[in-house]
Protein backbone atom coordinates (compact mmCIF):
# COMPACT_ATOMS: atom_id res chain seq x y z
CA UNK A 1 0.00 0.00 0.00
CA UNK A 2 1.38 3.37 -1.22
CA UNK A 3 1.25 6.29 1.09
CA UNK A 4 -1.46 8.15 -1.38
CA UNK A 5 -3.42 5.35 -0.64
CA UNK A 6 -6.76 6.58 2.14
CA UNK A 7 -8.99 4.13 3.63
CA UNK A 8 -12.29 5.65 4.71
CA UNK A 9 -14.10 3.96 7.75
CA UNK A 10 -17.88 4.94 8.22
CA UNK A 11 -19.54 4.34 11.47
CA UNK A 12 -23.01 4.74 12.74
CA UNK A 13 -24.16 5.68 15.63
CA UNK A 14 -26.10 4.04 18.21
CA UNK A 15 -29.01 4.26 20.60
CA UNK A 16 -28.57 1.12 23.49
CA UNK A 17 -30.61 -0.41 26.10
CA UNK A 18 -33.65 0.91 24.81
CA UNK A 19 -35.42 0.63 28.13
CA UNK A 20 -35.32 -2.39 29.59
CA UNK A 21 -32.06 -3.63 27.03
CA UNK A 22 -29.77 -3.14 29.46
CA UNK A 23 -26.16 -3.20 28.17
CA UNK A 24 -27.35 -5.72 26.04
CA UNK A 25 -29.31 -4.41 23.30
CA UNK A 26 -28.82 -1.68 20.51
CA UNK A 27 -29.14 -0.16 17.61
CA UNK A 28 -27.72 1.64 14.40
CA UNK A 29 -29.00 4.92 13.63
CA UNK A 30 -28.32 6.81 10.18
CA UNK A 31 -26.03 9.54 11.95
CA UNK A 32 -22.23 8.91 11.56
CA UNK A 33 -18.63 9.27 11.89
CA UNK A 34 -16.05 9.16 9.42
CA UNK A 35 -12.13 8.31 9.63
CA UNK A 36 -9.39 8.58 7.00
CA UNK A 37 -6.45 7.11 7.72
CA UNK A 38 -3.15 7.68 5.16
CA UNK A 39 -0.23 5.87 5.67
CA UNK A 40 2.79 8.24 6.04
CA UNK A 41 6.70 7.83 5.44
CA UNK A 42 8.74 5.99 8.49
CA UNK A 43 10.44 7.96 10.37
CA UNK A 44 12.43 7.62 13.70
CA UNK A 45 9.13 8.96 16.14
CA UNK A 46 6.07 6.97 15.87
CA UNK A 47 4.32 10.32 16.22
CA UNK A 48 0.96 10.25 14.78
CA UNK A 49 -0.82 13.20 12.90
CA UNK A 50 -4.67 13.73 13.94
CA UNK A 51 -6.93 16.56 12.51
CA UNK A 52 -10.86 16.56 13.53
CA UNK A 53 -13.25 18.53 11.58
CA UNK A 54 -17.07 19.13 12.80
CA UNK A 55 -18.31 21.55 15.63
CA UNK A 56 -16.68 19.45 18.43
CA UNK A 57 -13.51 18.89 17.21
CA UNK A 58 -11.83 21.13 19.78
CA UNK A 59 -12.70 18.32 22.17
CA UNK A 60 -11.31 15.70 20.59
CA UNK A 61 -7.56 15.04 21.51
CA UNK A 62 -4.84 14.62 18.85
CA UNK A 63 -2.58 12.82 20.71
CA UNK A 64 -1.47 9.41 21.19
CA UNK A 65 -4.20 9.16 23.76
CA UNK A 66 -7.08 9.79 21.39
CA UNK A 67 -9.54 6.63 21.43
CA UNK A 68 -9.66 6.06 17.78
CA UNK A 69 -5.41 5.61 17.92
CA UNK A 70 -5.63 3.55 20.86
CA UNK A 71 -7.79 1.40 19.54
CA UNK A 72 -5.82 1.22 15.53
CA UNK A 73 -2.68 0.08 18.22
CA UNK A 74 -4.73 -2.43 20.42
CA UNK A 75 -5.29 -4.52 16.77
CA UNK A 76 -1.68 -4.37 16.01
CA UNK A 77 -0.78 -5.41 19.60
CA UNK A 78 -2.96 -8.24 18.88
CA UNK A 79 -1.61 -9.08 15.96
CA UNK A 80 1.80 -9.34 17.60
CA UNK A 81 2.89 -6.39 14.71
CA UNK A 82 4.15 -2.86 14.86
CA UNK A 83 1.88 -0.60 14.20
CA UNK A 84 2.50 1.75 10.94
CA UNK A 85 2.87 5.56 11.35
CA UNK A 86 -0.52 7.48 9.97
CA UNK A 87 -1.90 10.78 9.63
CA UNK A 88 -6.03 10.20 10.54
CA UNK A 89 -8.65 12.26 9.66
CA UNK A 90 -11.92 12.15 11.73
CA UNK A 91 -15.30 13.96 10.41
CA UNK A 92 -17.23 14.23 13.60
CA UNK A 93 -21.07 13.33 12.75
CA UNK A 94 -22.07 12.44 16.18
CA UNK A 95 -22.38 14.68 19.09
CA UNK A 96 -19.98 13.33 21.88
CA UNK A 97 -20.91 11.83 25.36
CA UNK A 98 -24.67 12.21 24.43
CA UNK A 99 -25.82 8.14 24.56
CA UNK A 100 -25.08 8.13 21.16
CA UNK A 101 -22.02 5.75 21.02
CA UNK A 102 -19.70 7.93 19.90
CA UNK A 103 -16.83 6.23 21.74
CA UNK A 104 -17.99 3.11 19.92
CA UNK A 105 -17.43 4.42 16.83
CA UNK A 106 -13.88 5.45 17.43
CA UNK A 107 -13.24 1.69 19.19
CA UNK A 108 -14.78 0.23 15.89
CA UNK A 109 -13.42 3.05 13.31
CA UNK A 110 -9.87 2.24 14.80
CA UNK A 111 -9.97 -1.88 14.72
CA UNK A 112 -11.49 -1.19 11.15
CA UNK A 113 -9.39 1.01 10.23
CA UNK A 114 -6.02 -0.77 11.36
CA UNK A 115 -7.33 -4.51 10.65
CA UNK A 116 -7.40 -2.71 6.55
CA UNK A 117 -3.97 -1.15 6.77
CA UNK A 118 -2.79 -4.58 8.05
CA UNK A 119 -4.01 -6.51 5.23
CA UNK A 120 -7.50 -7.95 6.69
CA UNK A 121 -6.05 -10.93 8.84
CA UNK A 122 -9.26 -10.61 11.35
CA UNK A 123 -12.59 -11.51 10.03
CA UNK A 124 -15.79 -9.72 11.67
CA UNK A 125 -16.23 -11.89 14.53
CA UNK A 126 -12.76 -11.31 15.63
CA UNK A 127 -12.79 -7.48 15.06
CA UNK A 128 -16.37 -7.83 17.50
CA UNK A 129 -14.33 -9.50 20.21
CA UNK A 130 -12.01 -6.92 20.16
CA UNK A 131 -14.55 -4.13 20.15
CA UNK A 132 -16.43 -5.38 23.06
CA UNK A 133 -12.92 -5.79 25.25
CA UNK A 134 -12.59 -2.38 24.68
CA UNK A 135 -15.56 -0.76 25.50
CA UNK A 136 -16.16 -3.19 28.11
CA UNK A 137 -19.60 -3.84 27.02
CA UNK A 138 -21.30 -5.38 23.73
CA UNK A 139 -24.28 -2.92 23.35
CA UNK A 140 -23.23 -0.50 21.71
CA UNK A 141 -19.92 -1.48 19.32
CA UNK A 142 -22.09 -4.79 18.22
CA UNK A 143 -25.01 -2.75 16.03
CA UNK A 144 -22.35 0.03 15.22
CA UNK A 145 -20.41 -2.78 13.44
CA UNK A 146 -23.33 -5.00 12.19
CA UNK A 147 -25.72 -2.50 11.57
CA UNK A 148 -29.29 -2.90 12.48
CA UNK A 149 -30.87 -3.85 16.02
CA UNK A 150 -28.71 -6.03 18.02
CA UNK A 151 -29.19 -8.66 20.74
CA UNK A 152 -25.82 -9.26 22.64
CA UNK A 153 -26.22 -12.53 25.11
CA UNK A 154 -22.83 -14.00 26.08
CA UNK A 155 -19.47 -13.69 27.86
CA UNK A 156 -16.02 -12.71 26.31
CA UNK A 157 -15.06 -15.90 23.71
CA UNK A 158 -18.74 -16.95 23.45
CA UNK A 159 -21.19 -14.33 21.89
CA UNK A 160 -24.68 -14.90 20.49
CA UNK A 161 -25.35 -12.14 18.17
CA UNK A 162 -29.26 -11.99 17.63
CA UNK A 163 -30.52 -9.80 15.14
CA UNK A 164 -33.89 -8.15 16.19
CA UNK A 165 -36.21 -7.32 12.72
CA UNK A 166 -37.30 -3.65 12.98
CA UNK A 167 -40.82 -2.90 11.84
CA UNK A 168 -40.02 -0.05 9.17
CA UNK A 169 -43.26 1.82 11.11
CA UNK A 170 -41.39 2.03 13.95
CA UNK A 171 -39.79 5.68 13.76
CA UNK A 172 -36.77 6.64 16.35
CA UNK A 173 -36.96 10.32 16.94
CA UNK A 174 -33.96 11.45 19.00
CA UNK A 175 -33.88 14.70 20.92
CA UNK A 176 -29.92 15.99 21.34
CA UNK A 177 -29.74 18.40 23.88
CA UNK A 178 -26.70 21.02 24.21
CA UNK A 179 -25.03 19.52 27.71
CA UNK A 180 -22.86 16.05 27.89
CA UNK A 181 -23.38 13.46 30.52
CA UNK A 182 -20.62 10.65 30.70
CA UNK A 183 -21.17 7.39 30.77
CA UNK A 184 -19.08 7.18 33.72
CA UNK A 185 -21.61 9.76 36.34
CA UNK A 186 -24.36 7.79 34.44
CA UNK A 187 -23.08 4.24 35.79
CA UNK A 188 -22.06 5.53 39.37
CA UNK A 189 -25.96 6.26 40.43
CA UNK A 190 -26.88 2.59 39.19
CA UNK A 191 -27.28 0.04 42.46
CA UNK A 192 -25.29 -2.81 42.93
CA UNK A 193 -27.77 -5.01 43.40
CA UNK A 194 -31.68 -4.98 42.28
CA UNK A 195 -34.52 -7.04 43.84
CA UNK A 196 -36.13 -9.83 41.89
CA UNK A 197 -39.43 -8.01 41.28
CA UNK A 198 -37.54 -5.46 39.27
CA UNK A 199 -35.53 -8.21 37.31
CA UNK A 200 -38.99 -9.97 36.53
CA UNK A 201 -40.10 -6.37 35.20
CA UNK A 202 -37.54 -5.83 32.67
CA UNK A 203 -36.89 -9.79 31.59
CA UNK A 204 -40.72 -9.63 30.71
CA UNK A 205 -40.39 -6.18 28.84
CA UNK A 206 -37.61 -7.11 27.21
CA UNK A 207 -39.47 -10.15 25.49
CA UNK A 208 -42.12 -8.17 24.44
CA UNK A 209 -39.69 -5.02 23.18
CA UNK A 210 -38.56 -7.78 21.03
CA UNK A 211 -42.11 -8.51 19.67
CA UNK A 212 -42.69 -5.33 19.65
CA UNK A 213 -40.26 -4.10 17.49
CA UNK A 214 -40.73 -6.70 14.60
CA UNK A 215 -44.69 -5.95 14.58
CA UNK A 216 -45.12 -2.39 15.36
CA UNK A 217 -47.50 -3.18 17.54
CA UNK A 218 -48.17 0.42 19.46
CA UNK A 219 -50.15 -1.49 22.77
CA UNK A 220 -46.67 -3.90 23.26
CA UNK A 221 -44.40 -1.02 22.48
CA UNK A 222 -46.13 1.06 24.86
CA UNK A 223 -45.40 -1.20 27.84
CA UNK A 224 -42.27 -2.42 26.62
CA UNK A 225 -39.78 0.43 26.74
CA UNK A 226 -40.34 0.37 30.52
CA UNK A 227 -37.53 -0.35 32.85
CA UNK A 228 -36.30 -0.41 36.69
CA UNK A 229 -32.87 -1.32 36.19
CA UNK A 230 -31.36 2.01 35.20
CA UNK A 231 -33.58 4.79 34.00
CA UNK A 232 -35.24 5.46 37.48
CA UNK A 233 -31.97 6.63 38.48
CA UNK A 234 -30.45 8.40 35.64
CA UNK A 235 -32.90 10.15 34.75
CA UNK A 236 -32.25 12.51 37.73
CA UNK A 237 -29.47 13.73 35.94
CA UNK A 238 -31.17 14.45 32.73
CA UNK A 239 -32.89 17.84 33.53
CA UNK A 240 -36.38 18.42 31.83
CA UNK A 241 -36.83 15.01 31.16
CA UNK A 242 -40.44 14.02 32.72
CA UNK A 243 -41.55 17.40 30.68
CA UNK A 244 -39.61 16.17 27.65
CA UNK A 245 -41.18 12.60 28.45
CA UNK A 246 -44.58 14.19 29.08
CA UNK A 247 -44.38 16.18 25.79
CA UNK A 248 -43.40 13.03 23.82
CA UNK A 249 -46.54 10.71 25.19
CA UNK A 250 -48.98 13.53 24.77
CA UNK A 251 -48.16 13.78 20.97
CA UNK A 252 -48.34 10.38 20.22
CA UNK A 253 -45.16 8.64 21.16
CA UNK A 254 -45.26 5.18 22.01
CA UNK A 255 -42.73 5.69 24.87
CA UNK A 256 -40.06 7.44 25.91
CA UNK A 257 -36.21 6.14 27.30
CA UNK A 258 -32.71 7.34 27.67
CA UNK A 259 -30.35 6.54 24.73
CA UNK A 260 -27.56 4.68 26.05
CA UNK A 261 -26.35 6.85 29.29
CA UNK A 262 -28.01 9.74 27.86
CA UNK A 263 -28.74 12.66 28.41
CA UNK A 264 -29.86 12.15 24.73
CA UNK A 265 -33.88 11.13 25.24
CA UNK A 266 -35.40 8.77 22.21
CA UNK A 267 -39.18 7.97 21.18
CA UNK A 268 -40.89 5.70 19.16
CA UNK A 269 -43.06 6.48 16.64
CA UNK A 270 -45.22 5.62 14.16
CA UNK A 271 -44.27 7.66 10.88
CA UNK A 272 -47.26 9.64 10.72
CA UNK A 273 -46.39 11.28 14.09
CA UNK A 274 -42.54 11.64 13.78
CA UNK A 275 -42.34 15.44 12.95
CA UNK A 276 -44.85 16.39 15.45
CA UNK A 277 -43.44 14.53 18.49
CA UNK A 278 -40.24 15.64 17.58
CA UNK A 279 -41.35 19.61 17.40
CA UNK A 280 -43.24 18.74 20.64
CA UNK A 281 -39.75 17.19 22.45
CA UNK A 282 -38.38 20.92 20.80
CA UNK A 283 -40.70 22.98 22.99
CA UNK A 284 -40.85 20.73 25.77
CA UNK A 285 -36.56 21.31 26.22
CA UNK A 286 -36.75 24.83 25.60
CA UNK A 287 -39.18 25.34 28.08
CA UNK A 288 -36.64 24.11 30.23
CA UNK A 289 -33.82 26.36 29.34
CA UNK A 290 -32.56 23.63 27.12
CA UNK A 291 -31.60 24.16 23.50
CA UNK A 292 -31.93 20.63 21.77
CA UNK A 293 -31.81 18.86 18.66
CA UNK A 294 -34.55 16.75 17.54
CA UNK A 295 -34.61 14.39 14.81
CA UNK A 296 -36.44 11.37 13.41
CA UNK A 297 -34.28 8.91 11.89
CA UNK A 298 -33.36 5.34 10.31
CA UNK A 299 -32.19 2.36 11.10
CA UNK A 300 -28.87 1.81 9.52
CA UNK A 301 -28.89 -1.58 7.94
CA UNK A 302 -24.95 -1.48 6.90
CA UNK A 303 -23.19 -1.03 9.91
CA UNK A 304 -19.31 0.00 9.44
CA UNK A 305 -18.65 0.66 5.93
CA UNK A 306 -14.94 0.45 4.45
CA UNK A 307 -13.71 2.63 0.90
CA UNK A 308 -10.90 3.02 -0.39
CA UNK A 309 -9.16 6.18 -2.28
CA UNK A 310 -5.92 5.64 -4.79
Amino acid sequence: MTNDKIITITVPATTANLGPGFDCMGAALTLYNQFHFTLLPKTETDTVEITVKGTEAHKVSLDKNNLLYQSFIKLYQHLGKTPPRVAIEIQLGIPLARGLGSSATAIVGGLVGANQLAGTPLDVSEIMELAITLEGHPDNVVPALLGNCQLSVGEAGNWQICEIPWNSNVVPVVAIPDFELSTEEARSVLPSQINRSDAIFNIARLGLLVRGLETGRADWLRMAMEDKLHQPYRQGLIRGYETVKSAALSAGAYGMVISGAGPTLLAFSNKEQAESIASAMTEAWKSEGVSAEVRSLFIDTQGTKVTSIG
